[in-house]
């Protein structure tokens, strides 16, 4: 193992070169990562544990995605990802779309709260079902709230100054880190609403904001990119001899954002795509139950009708016309969907 080390008290500076054989031995002990970690993960084992104690199912396709998002977590909080994290521009991006993209896209699709509502004592479950329903709730849910949780914190981390805070202090840096997985978890879990959620919202609606986000990704990239170096003076001070120069690192981490953040962004859009397509079938399949129901009912009240007709000795071909009655209503004039397009007077 391999720890980081300090020179004259700053962060990353007296760092070796970092080499192949480097990215898989050079660790360093995060406490505070490995106790996050270890509460995330072991509170969601021992919820899956005592949900199949009790005879209900937990699928396993829930179980995996929740424990590689911890996973990751644990990787980018302590692998040469977190050592060199002070010393390379392009670490501190690769820990951005991690906390803010992939991870809690993993930790989403294990429906964490749908595992706190089914094992919770009751008091807890409560209180957390008030939380959900409140205003403050369905106001941070709503899609223009979630869509800048999302978007906002790259821009106000590298263009407000707080990034170069963020490199000289590790409580500034530990709140960082978890402001970004905090507004990835927002943003996902609203959006995606595997486990129940304030305020519901059309998945076509988030579909399409999924597409747009793409584009800021591009504008944070290339604002990277394009614009001026960010935190010279620590970086001056580091004096790093190896590697990128320091334009060609801020270069890798606009890329990592841009490029990396769409295609992790990718199984994002694939998901909610499949959720729309589901909650499309699932309405078609309520609208033909409607229709078949009302179709049966209205073949029952001809029934009856011509029952009627016969035991009063009315006789008749039972066609609908000689006593008034209106013509059978086509489908799609019933239809929520199609009944404004095609009312009659």
């Amino acid at each position: 193992m391999v720890l980081p080390v300090l020179a004259a008290g700053l962060p990353g500076a007296g760092l070796p070169p970092l080499t192949a054989g480097r990215l898989f031995t050079t660790w360093a002990v995060q406490p505070a990562v490995l106790a996050g970690v270890g509460v995330l993960g072991g509170g969601y084992l021992a919820g899956v544990r005592r949900v199949r104690r009790a005879g209900r199912p937990w699928s396993a396709r829930r179980t995996a995605p929740f424990l590689l998002g911890t996973a990751l977590l644990l990787l980018v909080g302590t692998s040469v990802v977190a050592v060199y994290d002070d010393t390379l521009f392009w670490a501190r991006a690769v820990q951005g779309v991690v906390l803010l993209v992939v991870a809690p896209m993993l930790l989403a699709a294990g429906a964490p709260l749908t595992l706190a509502r089914d094992t919770l004592p009751a008091a807890a479950v409560g209180r957390l079902g008030r939380v959900r329903r409140s205003r403050t709730a369905r106001a941070l849910s709503s899609p223009g709230a979630a869509t800048i949780a999302l978007i906002a914190p790259p821009f106000l981390l590298y263009l407000t100054g707080l990034y170069p805070l963020e490199l000289r202090s590790a409580v500034v840096s530990g709140l960082v880190s978890v402001g970004l997985l905090g507004a990835g978890l927002l943003y996902v879990v609203s959006r995606l609403q595997i486990d129940p959620v304030p305020r519901a919202t059309h998945h076509g609606l988030t579909l399409g904001i999924a597409i747009a986000e793409v584009v800021t990704d591009g504008v944070l990239g290339l604002v990277l990119w394009m614009g001026p170096l960010l935190a010279v003076a620590h970086y001056d001070a580091v004096a790093r001899t190896w590697g990128p120069s320091p334009r060609n690192d801020q270069a890798i981490g606009a890329g990592v954002w841009w490029i990396g953040g769409d295609l992790a962004g990718l199984p994002f859009l694939g998901a909610i795509a499949v959720r729309f397509a589901a909650a499309d079938a699932r309405e078609a399949r309520r609208v033909d139950a409607e229709l078949a129901a009302a179709e049966r009912e209205a073949a029952a009240r001809t029934a009856a009708r011509a029952r009627v007709r016969e035991d009063e000795g009315d006789g008749g071909d039972g066609e609908a016309g000689g006593d008034g009655e209106a013509r059978p209503r086509l489908w799609w004039e019933d239809d929520p969907r199609f009944a404004d397009r095609f009312r009659r007077s």
